[in-house]
């Protein structure tokens, strides 16, 4: 499903290769969403596991991905997408849960070049869409997204079911 870009970003000098994540990324993967977290002051709902990781993205009916940025032998910024669907537009798409670059990597255009790639994929999927949630204090993320085009709808609120709230309505 994913292609395998490699660039060569000329004004950083560095390689940089956008790709699916592998199974060997897992515990890289698993720290960048720790520091995500940490960086949102959401530490207290940072629960994932390697193995939870793990059986969401490689599991043989996994609709989770995955892609990562490599660069100079480390992973520099990953992101996490899986399919949705907008009822009201009759429009397929892609949720985007995560894109995290890591501070040292930042204002580079890295994370530009993957949120292309994310749409890339969706485009080639037949997808129409991109959705994502952003916090309202992230100012630089909300800039990025908004000089990329992103619409924002500050009417909707985000809603979940979890822990037992979900327990209860599942029984």
């Amino acid at each position: 499903m994913f292609s395998i870009r490699a660039e060569y970003y000329t004004r950083l000098f560095i390689y940089m290769e956008i790709r699916s994540a592998r199974k060997s990324d897992i515990s890289s993967i698993i720290e960048l969403i720790r520091e995500f977290a940490e960086y949102e002051k959401l530490t207290d709902y940072f629960h994932i596991t390697e193995e939870r990781l793990s059986r969401a993205l490689f599991e043989p009916n996994a609709f989770v991905r995955c892609l990562v940025i490599e660069t100079e032998g480390s992973i520099a910024g990953y992101s996490i997408f899986y399919p949705n669907f907008s009822s009201f537009r009759g429009q397929t798409g892609i949720y985007l849960e995560d894109i995290y670059i890591t501070p040292a990597h930042r204002a580079k255009g890295i994370g530009e070049k993957l949120l292309r790639e994310i749409a890339k994929i969706a485009s080639e999927a037949g997808f129409e869409r991109i959705d994502f949630q952003v916090l309202a204090w992230n100012t630089p993320a909300v800039e990025f997204y908004l000089k990329l085009g992103a619409v924002r709808d500050d009417d909707e609120r985000h809603f979940k079911f979890t822990d037992s709230a979900f327990a209860n309505l599942a029984k």
